[in-house]
């Protein structure tokens, strides 16, 4: 990848979902990403802000409150993948879509990206859940949208984006799977603490 940064990003694309399984250990799955085509604008507001706890005069603590992000996904058409798989819609014998107030909407991630005038910067959305869009009839072209809430996962994971420096394999299958950070092992833990104490005997 070039070593040059971005300084703009412009033009939403490669919107995708994959659909998001949590289990009886809290273990975190995922699908693969799945393609959500004409993807028109992306509006995400933060969702939380940082508290002040004050004691002795002063902000004695600053309590984190990221609740994740609020916003709207337009879209040219919302495939029919997604109304079954995410907003839980079925399909009858004669092909038929069908909405049902019983309906339990699924969980999903979200990836996509914008275009830049280098890079074009990666993005996944952890533990999104998304409203039912609206039905309009105007005269002009029609977009669809939908209502997106992207909340933190049980461990406090939100969302990932690639950087300057991400590796040319992790950005080349970015749609091909659910980017996770792998997990320290406690052996690896326990190695970084142990090479600390022993640079800290080599300084002292």
């Amino acid at each position: 990848m070039s070593e040059k940064n971005n300084k703009v990003k412009y033009n939403l694309k490669n919107a995708h979902y994959a659909l998001l399984t949590i289990g009886e250990d809290g273990a975190v799955t995922y699908g693969m990403p799945v393609a959500l085509p004409g993807s028109v604008s992306l509006s995400l507001d933060a969702n939380g802000e940082p508290e002040n706890f004050y004691a002795d005069g002063i902000a004695y603590y600053v309590i984190n409150n990221n609740m994740g992000y609020d916003g709207d996904l337009e879209l040219a058409l919302i495939p029919e993948s997604f109304r079954t798989d995410v907003l839980k819609e079925k399909l009858d014998s004669k092909g038929v879509l069908v909405e049902n107030s019983d309906a339990e909407l699924a969980q999903f991630a979200l990836l996509f990206e914008f275009d830049g005038d280098v890079r074009h910067i990666r993005h996944v959305m952890y533990n999104c859940s998304a409203s039912r869009p609206k039905i309009e009839d105007k005269k002009e072209v029609q977009t669809e949208t939908l209502t997106i809430k992207a909340t933190p996962l049980a461990d406090g994971k939100v969302k990932a984006k690639t950087g300057n420096t991400t590796d040319a394999a992790v950005y080349a299958g970015w749609y091909k799977a659910v980017y996770l950070p792998a997990a320290e092992t406690e052996s690896q833990a326990a190695d970084d603490s142990g090479k600390q104490v022993s640079d800290e005997g080599k300084t002292g």
